[in-house]
């Protein structure tokens, strides 16, 4: 049930915020489109959740903050959960100098003081950094930047479950096996360990989506994340706080949409480690009974479970 709930909400959002801005455009209705002569207008027909400070639509603005943020979120998880598993892999499967150096850069990397950094290299000016000046005035950089961040901070939780895993995997006979049939490491990294971490670190990387939107939401709150022309539900929470008595709906609106998208990825990591667990728990059981797929209810039957 709870699977369920967080999957359909979470496919709401997304469905919303990724498909919303494109029919709207396409019907003529612009999210940065301003009308001073409308500001802070209540619920219409024409404008549902009202307009902001400069007129702009307020649906619009969520849908359109929306994609912003769930991009961000999902982009970081993701390159986050890739890097730290290509980290965990190396330093759990060869082991030696080579675990020990990567699991004391991930130790520096935890203990850093998370927040004050952030500040610090989101607040930095890439211009002065070397980077072309196209590419650090354009309105995509503080998206890249945001993702950038995030992925910095974000891959050591990745890196020390694979690693955790792989050193139990590694000395399992299939790998034996494989190692003395004269399978490389990569091919014993990627086609045999690999497939064995996978469930927990999509639980891992489901739950980091939530902390990834969280983040951008307080540097765009802070005025360090998402720049104008984009829209993130954290800008939008920020331009809203000098509103607070006289609109408090601006504010009320992108805080309820964060509220829900983390809670659904809550949901959804929680719902799946306990799938997980219960087929672990429960699987030698079920193969041993003949569970058969697709009968409802079998597995309870089978394991000796009731209810």
């Amino acid at each position: 049930m709870r699977l369920r709930v967080a999957l359909l909400l979470l496919a709401a959002i997304a469905l919303a915020s990724f498909a919303g801005p494109p029919v709207f455009a396409a019907l003529g209705n612009d999210p940065h489109e301003v009308d001073l002569l409308a500001r802070y207008a209540g619920p219409s027909f024409a404008h549902p959740l009202g307009t902001d400070e400069l007129g702009r639509d307020e649906l619009l603005r969520l849908l359109a903050g929306g994609r912003v943020s769930l991009a961000i979120g999902i982009a970081a998880a993701v390159t986050a959960a890739a890097l730290g598993t290509l980290i965990g892999l190396v330093a759990g499967y060869l082991g030696g100098w080579t675990d020990r150096v990567l699991m004391r850069a991930t130790d520096a990397v935890i203990a850093l003081p998370l927040l004050p950094l952030l500040i610090v290299l989101a607040a930095l000016d890439l211009g002065k950094l070397g980077v072309p000046a196209w590419l650090a005035q354009s309105d995509d950089i503080s998206l890249v930047r945001i993702i950038a961040l995030a992925v910095l901070v974000g891959w050591t939780t990745a890196a020390r479950l694979v690693r955790g895993a792989t050193l139990v995997t590694r000395n399992r006979d299939f790998v034996r096996a494989a190692r003395s049939l004269g399978a490389g490491v990569p091919h014993i990294l990627l086609v045999h360990i690999l497939p064995n971490v996978l469930a927990p670190l999509i639980v891992a990387t489901t739950l980091s989506v939530g902390d990834v939107i969280l983040l951008e939401s307080v540097l765009s709150f802070l005025g360090l994340g998402i720049q104008p022309p984009l829209a993130s539900w954290g800008t939008m929470l920020s331009n809203a706080q000098e509103m607070i008595t006289s609109a408090p709906l601006l504010a009320i609106y992108p805080g309820m949409m964060i509220f829900l998208t983390v809670i659904a990825c809550n949901l959804l990591g929680d719902a799946l480690q306990q799938r997980l667990d219960r087929a672990r728990r429960y699987g030698p059981d079920l193969r041993r009974a003949g569970f058969r797929r697709g009968v409802p209810g079998s597995w309870r039957r089978s394991a000796g479970c009731r209810g």
